[in-house]
């Protein structure tokens, strides 16, 4: 540093101190100077703040916030990026829904409900990764321009203007012990830095269209975003109402377990000298105590197996409209196999096997409890 140079720094530090420890007053900047550099200040906090807010927004993931404070959008635009570089929570959820359903198999509800979700999820994500992309590069990167280049550069005007006017009051101050052309020069000095801080901040503020154009950018992004969000959703909402439409129209299937096959322990010891034990043959009711073996007829004209059995008489046609439910004609006679729930029967007729409602046909001989 020139001798000049050492001899300005000596005069602004001796001015500060000689206000900020003996009360000395400086040149006084005009009200309307002031005013505007209040609001510059409001301006740069209020920019600075909403940056990182709105990157919080996006990705409250700091790791996620990282990442997008560094994507580079324009390889984006250009198409040499396909993702921002880190996973979205939706997608995430996506992958996770859509490996268990695919474990839990096309015969589970759930697992095909689990698929259908998943892939909404994941589409999600991708719309979420649009949102992410649109608002780094039509917001985040104007504000962070804005930061770096004209708030940054005011500042840079104001502290010159503010050591100019430090060395222009030291040297006023000394009136007379400074040479004239020192002392104007100064203060020329000191005007100048004035009018161009002065400039910078009119500038400023007066184009701050700009930012509510940023603003609106956001919004528009926004908004995008959720109109494909709520077109995702509400597909996936349809399907999986429709799925739940179609599980309460079957039939449910009670719980029928196996009967136990009897465990062969050997031939068992006699416990009555060695003579063997004979088991009474079981006689049958329906066989033994029947004084004829032909079937009972009933006025009607259709076929209909002996009543020593669980059947029902049909009331009504019933056409079947779905697999494994069994068709049959008023006055059909109905084997009963087995009670699915309380409003559906499981049954024969003619040699085939189905389901049909209850409200259908009336019981002749019940199913054994």
């Amino acid at each position: 540093m020139s001798v000049a140079g050492l001899k300005k720094q000596f005069y602004k530090a001796s001015q500060l101190v000689s206000e900020k420890v003996g009360g000395a007053e400086g040149t006084k900047l005009d009200d309307d100077f002031k005013e505007m550099e209040k609001k510059v200040d409001v301006t740069s906090k209020a920019v600075t703040e909403v940056l990182a807010r709105t990157i919080e927004y996006l990705q409250p993931n700091p790791a996620s916030r990282a990442k997008l404070t560094m994507l580079n959008t324009v390889s984006k635009i250009r198409g040499q990026v396909k993702n921002p570089g880190y996973p979205q929570s939706e997608g995430l959820l996506g992958e996770c829904m859509i490996r268990h359903g695919k474990e839990l198999g096309g015969e589970s509800n759930f697992g095909d409900a689990l698929l259908d979700a998943g892939e909404s999820m994941k589409r999600l994500a991708e719309v979420k990764d649009s949102l992410d992309i649109e608002v780094k590069q039509n917001f985040i990167d104007p504000l962070q321009n804005l930061c770096d280049k004209d708030l940054k550069e005011i500042q840079h005007h104001l502290k010159k203007l503010e050591g100019r006017r430090l060395d222009f009051d030291y040297k006023k101050k000394r009136q007379g012990k400074i040479p004239d052309e020192e002392l104007r020069q100064a203060m020329e000095k000191f005007e100048e830095s004035k009018e161009v801080a002065e400039t910078s901040m009119h500038n400023l503020l007066e184009t701050d269209i700009e930012q509510v154009s940023q603003l609106s950018a956001l919004v528009d992004a926004q908004l995008d975003y959720h109109r494909q969000a709520v077109q995702i959703l509400d597909e996936l909402a349809d399907k999986l109402k429709r799925r739940m439409r179609e599980a309460s129209s079957r039939p449910k299937r009670e719980y029928k377990p196996r009967p136990r096959e009897p465990l062969d322990l050997g031939e068992p010891e006699q416990s009555n000298g060695g003579f063997p034990c004979t088991v009474a043959p079981k006689i049958s009711d329906s066989s033994s105590f029947r004084s004829s073996n032909k079937p009972v007829r009933t006025p009607s004209s259709r076929s209909m197996p002996p009543l020593d059995q669980p059947s029902c008489k049909a009331l009504y046609d019933f056409e079947p409209e779905n697999d494994g439910e069994l068709g049959f004609h008023e006055g059909d006679i109905i084997t009963l196999t087995n009670q699915i729930d309380e409003n559906w029967y499981e049954g024969m007729l003619h040699g085939q096997s189905g389901f049909f409602p209850l409200s259908y046909v009336q019981v002749l001989v019940p199913l054994p409890q």
